[in-house]
Order: structure tokens, then C-alpha cells, then sequence
């Protein structure tokens, strides 16, 4: 499966198959979030909510893709993706584009 963020595959002509989407919620457990409000007063790198966010990348990808073969599709475009926090220490991520088949 291709994924790009570009509404067109160079040499590629598209039939458009329509919007996929995938989502997740991720949430950090209380003891590593106890931790991590201690490192925001030195300042740096929260590394537990970055891993947090690309595992749920990974998973909100995994489910376009997923949506996408189900449509017979060989390609998405238009990649983006999105976040937004549901509730302290746990957040949505949402990835979507337009699937299509090769023609």
C-alpha cells in the first residue's frame, strides 16, 4: 500500500474510491505520567508521551490502511493527521486520505 500526503502518484492515474480513516486513543498509565509531570519544571523531552503518540500513529495508520484494502484500494492519498487530548494523559490521534485504485 502506498501513502502519500500529495493528492497525486507520480505516473499514476487515479480512480478516486473515496475517504479512509483510522483512530485510536492512547493513554499513559498513572505512574508514568506522575513521572512525566516532574520532568515538565527542568524542562526537555517528555520521551513516554512521544512514544505514546507514535505508537498511536502507528495504530491510526494501521486502521486507514486497513480501511483502504477493504475498498480494494491500492494507494492512499492525501495523508494527514490529527490529534487532540480526550482527558489529561491521554489522547486521540486520527489519520486519514482518500483512497484509491491505480488505472
Amino acid at each position: 500500500m502506498i501513502l502519500v500526503n500529495t493528492d497525486y502518484i507520480s505516473g499514476k492515474e487515479l480512480e478516486m474510491l473515496g475517504l479512509v480513516k483510522g483512530s485510536t486513543i492512547q493513554s499513559k498509565n498513572v505512574g508514568r505520567d506522575i513521572l512525566q509531570s516532574f520532568k515538565t519544571i527542568v524542562g526537555g523531552e517528555l520521551a513516554s508521551y512521544t512514544e505514546m503518540m507514535n505508537e498511536a500513529r502507528a495504530i491510526a495508520t494501521k486502521r486507514m490502511v486497513s480501511e483502504a484494502k477493504s475498498l480494494g484500494a491500492d494507494a492512499v492519498i492525501n495523508v494527514r493527521y490529527t490529534s487532540s487530548a480526550v482527558m489529561q494523559g491521554a489522547a486521540e490521534v486520527m489519520a486519514y486520505g482518500t483512497a484509491v485504485k491505480f488505472i
